[in-house]
């Protein structure tokens, strides 16, 4: 049952889940989008939000401003996740712009407010879990284009919901957080994305 639960850490990783989102979106969507520019978008989106975080990450290690990629130390995320937002910015200006991308580009500019709470949040010694806030963003953002798009997304949403208990029982499993650290995670998760749906809905 342990190995069950702390699988969720590794398969909904904060890292991927900008990702998936985005999978999701191209997979769900009823507009036509040339399969070439989805395949360039999802490269720029593993680059940048995966591969450059994971180089940065060594690099970060080398330095020793963090011990380890499980971020243990409230203090040790305070460069990733500046490191984070500066590469949100980027996706932003340069991947996905409001015009061609509106749903894609609020997602991520959600994304990006709820890692600047999250920066906010080290600077008072509060360990937020990130997990939380990266799986509750992504199915609050699934809830929206389920709305978005008039579609029917009753059995995605239901195991992203799972996914979501999941992930916080395998947080508490691995006593890498308390039940409040996984609350303010989902919530920070959550109203971004929710704020974002009067620009895009």
């Amino acid at each position: 049952m342990k190995q069950f639960l702390r699988i969720a850490s590794y398969l909904f990783h904060p890292l991927l889940m900008p990702l998936l989102g985005t999978l999701i979106y191209y997979f769900i969507t009823p507009r036509y989008i040339e399969s070439e520019v989805i395949q360039l978008k999802l490269v720029a989106i593993t680059i940048i939000t995966v591969l450059v975080p994971l180089v940065s990450f060594m690099m970060l290690k080398n330095m020793k401003l963090v011990s380890s990629m499980r971020l243990e130390q409230v203090h040790e995320r305070k460069a990733p996740l500046i490191i984070q937002c500066l590469l949100l910015l980027l996706i932003l200006k340069m991947v996905f712009n409001p015009y061609d991308s509106i749903e894609l580009y609020y997602f991520f500019l959600g994304i990006l407010f709820s890692s600047i709470s999250a920066f906010v949040l080290t600077i008072f010694k509060f360990k937020v879990s990130l997990h939380m806030i990266a799986i509750a963003g992504v199915t609050f953002f699934v809830v929206a284009l389920s709305a978005h798009f008039g579609k029917n997304l009753i059995l995605m949403l239901s195991f992203l919901f799972l996914v979501n208990g999941w992930v916080a029982s395998s947080r508490l499993e691995a006593k890498a957080h308390s039940p409040a650290e996984l609350t303010v995670g989902f919530i920070i998760g959550l109203v971004p994305q929710f704020i974002m749906l009067s620009f895009w809905l």
